[in-house]
């Protein structure tokens, strides 16, 4: 068999290989994050948050229809996609190795079969090994784009190496042409794919140089960087901005309709690409032609973009930023709803605004353009150069982290520490780490030495950074999301990193640059802030797959070492050092990763999302917050068709004037708002913010007097700035409403036995000092409502949505509904405690599919059960039911708390909560159960404080707050075992108690 013939199949075995690992463990339904919105966007091609993914929604439309109508289906075949996405990427990174291998190996002379099976075991050895990785594990098991993303550059890279091969031939331009098309497609993908363009670059310097210089690679890295600038900036943004330029002169000033600009640029643009062709052919230009060419397949990959123009335009549930004209685009594409991140010059954390500046844009009306104001942007008296500590938001953690004292300022020295020891160790390294080397556990971290470090698996050396190691339980040294891989996978890479610089140092340099930019440049471009909601790694698979190339390249490396210490026939031994390197690593990456990557089992998204409807009453309006309360939700409702009923509405996207207006128009079996106020009262550059400012009026003033006041266009109404302007303002923060008793009562508002606390007004202190179109849009529906759609806001919610109303919030479970009750409860907190609706949902209506039966309770997960399932649902309710003295009806929530939770208790809180369970278990007389509980719970919590007692005895890296829950959990299952009467069980508590009593409470 030829070698291309063996290069193919050894290469699509491998990928093969691979998609079935992925399929097998592939999740069968929507999981956290953005896969929610992805999988319902791109079952109805809507539009997703910015700066948008066109082409994925399409390729992943097409998956769906393998569910051939069966909606519960279409997440499970989505997430098959993205498996065959990652398995193609593993078939185009063996081809890239064994690529690479082939031109280093064969420098030494011609073909034998030695060197074949060094070629192929490298590329085998390196693509198995990429494709068992943490990181890339991951993602290639769910619905999101960096698969796809990663594909893109996997085919790139490679083009660009069979360009490489074939420079010299007549038409070698058309793998770059082919490179180009490909980058333009991933523009709707990601853009993370747009990095190799330096690379390819250097690349074409080396290849057509004679001689090589640092000023030629100066130069050709420069024109790299201008390129890739010219295509995230000049394609991707100005031609945009000059379509949306065009459109404005063609609608404003001749008065043709919307659009009409926008085409005829598009007719301009291609006349002018065609023109240049022309010109370059007959000129014979040639670097001109070939950049032009380029220039028309970056802009044909490009146009997956129309589906956001064209599908806006209709009526989607899900239209971020709702892209219907090129203005919109042009936002859309910028991110400029989200924050951006100062890079060159910027803020320090402590400094104050002292100036505004402003731009501009324009809003589409009825029949024009009109211009608004856009971009705002604060000037700050303190700036630095390279600014890495610039989030007020985090200065307890700036100050704590670097040693500031409160009142003085960061230096340039406190910037780069943070850079270096946060950014580049902390967000990079230890995610590099995890893939090469091992992890500790899924615990998110912040630098504490207990969460989520990495971690070799030899002992003596975990020990000198992680304190604590000899104190680890049998159980914690089995947690699925703990894998060590004895520094193998790195120190192979390693050795393929020197013998390819040994070999040629142009390649080195390309795959070093490649990684460089693919790992280390997007530290430095997401400059990301301290307490990230979630682990970044995902974002730094680039670089893990170049490293990947080099213990590929280590393969050969160990046999061309092996072959000057050992007489074995080169043959064998490059056979017998493939097999060794390949047990060693993707091997050991397969077996210490299968467990806590395998999602074949899980349903807790799915699960969570259709609770959480379901304890919604019909025709609900429930507001939500983040990531994974809102997308879960609209997978169920746009994909599986769930509560269509159900108004989800985010209210982070709420403070957006095109949410507004989708909140004024009915979506599914939902209607509309009923706010009572146009659209055009808070469309963009109208009440983008108003301020509050208390007037002094006294007692408390009716939601529709405030909100008249601050919709008014009456200047009589608004507040003269000194500037001349006129603007409104909200002119106190105390807000009552009156209640329509008999509305409250016909709706069956509150349960029956608060009927009688339904108070004439509701009264509160708004609690914020500014007032965006979300807080207009729930006092309108405060006012409007009338109390006939109810009104469910999300547990995870920060209390700053509630506009200051928590009194009245009861807790239902998973969620909090908006009542008129008042009972003396406290004004600034939820207290009040629906017990009914508690208990009917979570013995009646919902349903968990997979909680006990999970070998490995994934870090998401275990977060949202942990902070909301267990102690919202359970632990309230039947300390609520018990109180009231309902004990047949805490027998059945305590027998469904006990039926649903992990096998094990994962955190400390989950022990604590437990008690209650145990408690109520004993009071309804199941003292099998409680006692297996209590016995499972007082060993778990041993372990742990074990744990923190090692810590303690080596550093100051403990976790106090779990030790105060540990202590605090032993006091309460003291009690209990007395009230079981298991002798050898409350020998057991007392033993466990006075260890750590002596340990912590008596100081000693």
């Amino acid at each position: 068999m030829s070698y291309q013939k063996l290069n193919n199949l050894l290469g699509w075995s491998c990928g093969i290989l691979a998609t079935l690992v992925y399929v097998l463990s592939v999740e069968k339904s929507s999981s956290w994050w953005d896969t929610g919105e992805f999988i319902a966007s791109a079952h109805k091609l809507e539009v997703v948050h910015q700066p948008g993914a066109p082409l994925f929604l399409m390729i992943q439309n097409v998956f769906s229809n393998f569910a051939m109508g069966d909606v519960s289906k279409i997440a499970y075949w989505m997430n098959i996609g993205s498996a065959i996405c990652s398995g193609l990427t593993i078939v185009f990174l063996f081809w890239t190795i064994s690529a690479i291998a082939k031109k280093l190996v064969l420098s030494d002379g011609e073909w034998t079969s030695a060197k074949l099976y060094q070629v192929f075991g490298a590329a085998i050895v390196g693509s198995l090994a990429y494709s068992f990785t943490d990181s890339f594990w991951y993602s290639a098991v769910e619905s999101e784009v960096y698969s796809m993303s990663s594909l893109c550059t996997a085919v790139v890279f490679w083009l660009a190496l069979k360009w490489d091969a074939r420079a010299d031939e007549p038409d070698s331009n058309k793998w770059l042409l082919a490179i180009a098309y490909v980058m333009g497609l991933s523009i709707g993908v990601h853009l993370l794919n747009l990095l190799t363009i330096p690379v390819i670059a250097l690349m074409i310097y080396f290849r057509r140089t004679n001689k090589v210089e640092w000023k030629g690679i100066a130069k050709s890295l420069g024109w790299g960087v201008l390129a890739l600038a010219f295509v995230l900036w000049g394609v991707i943004q100005y031609s945009v901005r000059f379509a949306a330029n065009f459109d404005l002169f063609f609608v404003n000033s001749l008065g043709l309709p919307f659009g009409s600009g926008v085409a005829f640029f598009i007719v301009l643009l291609v006349a002018g690409i065609v023109f240049g062709l022309y010109y370059a052919a007959r000129r014979a230009k040639p670097i001109m032609h070939l950049a032009l060419l380029s220039l028309s397949f970056i802009f044909l990959g490009f146009g997956s973009y129309s589906l956001l123009l064209i599908r806006a335009q209709t009526n989607i549930s899900l239209n971020n930023y709702d892209p219907d004209n090129a203005f919109n685009l042009l936002s859309y594409l910028s991110r400029e709803q989200y924050q951006s991140e100062p890079l060159f010059k910027g803020q320090t954390f402590d400094a104050r605004p002292v100036d505004m500046t402003s731009g501009s844009t324009y809003r589409k009306d009825a029949d024009r353009y009109n211009r608004i104001s856009s971009n705002n942007r604060y000037v700050y008296d303190k700036e630095m150069l390279f600014p890495r500590i610039y989030s007020d938001k985090h200065t307890a953690f700036y100050r704590q982290y670097l040693n500031i004292p409160e009142g003085q300022s960061p230096s340039m020295g406190d910037n780069l520490k943070f850079f270096f020891n946060y950014q580049l160790n902390h967000m990079y390294a230890r995610y590099f780490l995890w893939n090469f080397v091992g992890r500790q556990n899924d615990v998110p971290s912040q630098g504490q030495v207990y969460a989520g470090n990495w971690l070799s698996g030899i002992t003596f050396l975990d020990n000198l950074r992680l304190p604590g190691q000899s104190h680890l339980s049998n159980s914690m040294l089995k947690d699925p999301s703990r894998n060590t891989y004895f520094f193998l996978p790195l120190l192979l890479g390693f050795l393929g990193i020197l013998w390819q610089l040994k070999k040629s140092k142009k390649d080195t340099a390309i795959l070093g640059l490649l990684f460089f930019f693919t790992g280390l440049a997007i530290v430095i471009y997401l400059n990301q802030t301290p307490n990230q909601p979630r682990e970044r790694d995902y974002a730094y698979a680039g670089s893990f797959y170049v490293f990947a190339i080099w213990i590929g390249l280590g393969v050969v490396a160990v046999v061309d070492l092996l072959t000057k210490l050992v007489k074995v026939p080169a043959k064998t031994l490059a056979l017998a050092s493939s097999a060794i390197c390949l047990l060693a690593v993707p091997t050991l990456l397969l077996k210490e990763n299968w467990n806590d990557h395998n999602r074949s089992e899980r349903m807790m998204t799915r699960d969570f999302a259709m609770n959480m409807l379901n304890s919604c009453a019909p025709n609900a309006i429930l507001f939500t917050y983040a990531d994974n309360d809102t997308f879960p939700l609209w997978y169920l409702q746009e994909v599986e068709g769930v509560r269509p009923d159900v108004r989800v509405l985010n209210y982070g996207y709420l403070q957006s004037d095109w949410y507004v207006e989708q909140a004024l128009t009915d979506i599914n079996e939902s209607k509309a708002l009923p706010l009572e106020f146009a659209y055009d009262k808070v469309k963009r550059g109208q009440r983008d913010g108003i301020q509050v400012f208390d007037m002094g009026v006294e007692g408390y003033t009716d939601v529709k007097t405030v909100l008249d006041i601050m919709l008014s266009d009456n200047q009589q109404n608004m507040m003269q700035l000194q500037s001349g302007e006129y603007v409104n303002v909200m002119p106190t923060k105390k807000l009552q409403l009156k209640i329509d008793r008999e509305q409250v009562l016909k709706n069956k508002v509150v349960p029956q036995e608060w009927e009688n606390a339904i108070p004439e007004y509701m009264q509160w202190d708004y609690n914020q000092n500014y007032v965006s179109r979300a807080e207009l849009s729930l006092m309108g529906l405060l006012e409007n409502n009338n109390w006939e759609r109810p009104i469910y806001f999300v547990k995870q919610a920060p209390n700053d949505i509630f506009m200051g109303m928590d009194k009245y919030l009861a807790s239902e479970g998973l969620v909090y509904r908006l009542m008129p009750v008042e009972v003396g409860q406290q004004a600034d907190d939820a207290t009040l405690i629906n017990t009914e609706a508690i208990y009917t949902n979570a013995v009646e209506k919902f349903k968990w599919t997979d909680i006990k039966n999970l070998d490995y309770f994934d870090t998401d997960s275990n977060f949202i059960y942990d902070s909301y399932v267990q102690p919202n649902l359970y632990a309230q309710g039947l300390e609520s039911l018990v109180q009231k003295n309902k004990l047949p009806e805490a027998k059945k929530l305590a027998l469904v708390a006990y039926e649903h939770q992990p096998k094990e208790p994962k955190t400390m809180r989950q022990s604590y909560l437990n008690a209650i369970l145990a408690d109520t278990l004993v009071k309804v007389k199941e003292l099998d159960k409680a006692k297996e509980l209590a016995a499972k719970n007082i060993k778990a919590i041993d372990e742990k404080l074990n744990y923190q007692k090692g810590i303690m005895e080596a550093s100051e890296g403990y976790d106090l707050y779990s030790i105060q829950l540990g202590l605090g959990a032993l006091e309460r299952y003291q009690a209990i075992l007395k009230q079981i009467g298991d002798e050898g069980l409350v020998a057991e508590g007392n033993r466990v108690w006075s260890k750590y009593e002596q340990a912590w409470l008596q100081g000693s």
